[in-house]
């Protein structure tokens, strides 16, 4: 009989060109200690630096895989987990943050955005359960409004939004 269950993620991972360590989610009970995170990262590393794959079956663990000039997106699913399942959640959670981050996906934007990226994580991706496989739906919950395109009430603007936004009216009612 199949265990079905929605928590389908056990792990997503970002490492750098080296090895490193630059943004780890873990979910469930399988890895809870860093020395355990860092030595499964360091052999999954070691494993796909040099291959072109994109799966692999590691420690037990179905490994989807992604490198991309000079960092790697990892996704590790159980071994029973449906790969099309797990290939939609990382292609939705890539797109999402090569989106957020203008196609420019490397390791010093990404580190710039940290916050982005891990706001954009947890909006795919929560406790081991795929929340969303729209990235332009996580897009749009994750990025930041662009404050001159909002149009913010006068009573939450600071003096000089305020000011700001009166000398823009009149401006534009005078020269009407």
């Amino acid at each position: 009989m199949v265990n079905l269950s929605l928590y389908s993620i056990d792990a997503v991972i970002l490492l750098d060109a080296s090895g490193n360590r630059v943004l780890a989610k873990y979910y469930g009970a399988d890895k809870t200690t860093l020395k355990e995170q860092k030595a499964f990262e360091k052999g999954l590393f070691d494993k796909t630096r040099l291959s072109q794959g994109e799966i692999i079956l590691y420690d037990n663990h179905v490994v989807l895989y992604r490198s991309n000039i000079d960092i790697y997106f990892y996704v590790v699913g159980s071994p029973e987990e449906n790969e099309l399942i797990l290939l939609s959640m990382f292609n939705t959670f890539y797109d999402a943050v090569s989106s957020l981050l203008r196609y420019q996906v490397e390791k010093r934007t990404i580190m710039d955005n940290l916050d982005l990226v891990a706001l954009c994580l947890d909006e795919t991706v929560d406790r081991g359960i795929i929340l969303d496989t729209d990235a332009n739906a996580i897009v749009g919950r994750v990025s930041k409004p662009r404050l001159d395109m909002v149009d913010i009430p006068f009573t939450e603007q600071t003096l000089s939004q305020a000011y700001q936004t009166a000398r823009e009216r009149l401006t534009s009612q005078l020269l009407r």
